[in-house]
């Protein structure tokens, strides 16, 4: 990604605060992440790194705080806001529908039709079948219910299906837990592709070491604040790990 000092946000959060009853998640968060940029959000648990996400998505509704859009104020109630402006969330449940195909999965509620009450299937695999290899996806088939699938080729679809909205913000939540080494690969390879097309890409994840693989920036959260904001060069695993402590680093 090209340096981001003359370039205005994709999306900024400014003192980002939420209380769930008697629990403070959220103490004052600052985010940025520009046009192209992958950028890591990491923490121990409970730390606040979904529930931030959370607010970007417009799942929840922030107590105080600014949200802002190319540099513009905006307010999200529901997740509907988000999504006009091209804001997707993958969360780490997929939500995917195991009895549908890939097809049905990639197009659910809004197939193409022949004609009032009747989906054109062939055009609909078709679709899914063009929009796949234009990220690269290799799937055994458009008409194979998910539930047969492996993790990744699973997580492969749900990213799909969220890059079929022409997003321009994508946050992924933990997109690599529990998959195998060529599953991983495959995933962070995507998520490459899909910052290639101008997407800003906010990867959620505990596996420390794929960070370095795919991220611009990494910035770190400690109990609902954002700790360190970390240009991906000038950083290591010894150091996140201190900043997920909140361990004051120690130079000699």
């Amino acid at each position: 990604m090209s340096d981001t000092a003359s370039m205005v946000p994709r999306v900024e959060l400014q003192n980002i605060q939420k209380t769930f009853g008697a629990v403070q998640s959220l103490r004052g968060v600052n985010l940025k992440v520009y046009p192209g940029e992958v950028l890591g959000l990491v923490g121990d648990n409970g730390a606040g790194k979904s529930t931030v996400m959370k607010v970007l998505a417009g799942t929840v509704v922030p107590d105080q705080g600014k949200i802002l859009y190319d540099g513009q104020p905006v307010h999200f109630v529901r997740p509907r806001d988000a999504r006009r402006l091209r804001i997707e969330m993958v969360y780490q449940d997929l939500a995917l529908c195991d009895d549908l195909d890939v097809a049905s999965n990639l197009f659910l509620g809004r197939e193409p039709v022949r004609m009032p009450g009747f989906i054109n299937r062939q055009q609909m695999h078709e679709e899914a079948l063009a929009l796949l290899d234009s990220l690269g996806i290799t799937l055994p088939s458009t008409r194979l219910p998910v539930r047969y699938m492996s993790g990744g080729q699973r997580q492969a679809v749900a990213i799909c299906r969220a890059v079929s909205f022409d997003p321009s913000v994508l946050i992924m939540d933990e997109p690599t837990s529990a998959l195998a080494v060529r599953e991983v690969r495959m995933v962070l390879e995507l998520i490459r592709r899909v910052s290639e097309r101008g997407v800003s890409v906010i990867l959620i994840t505990h596996r420390l070491q794929d960070l370095f693989e795919v991220c611009d920036r990494i910035t770190v959260m400690f109990e609902g604040q954002d700790a360190a904001n970390l240009p991906i060069q000038q950083t290591n695993l010894e150091d996140l790990v201190h900043h997920m402590l909140g361990v004051e680093e120690k130079r000699a």
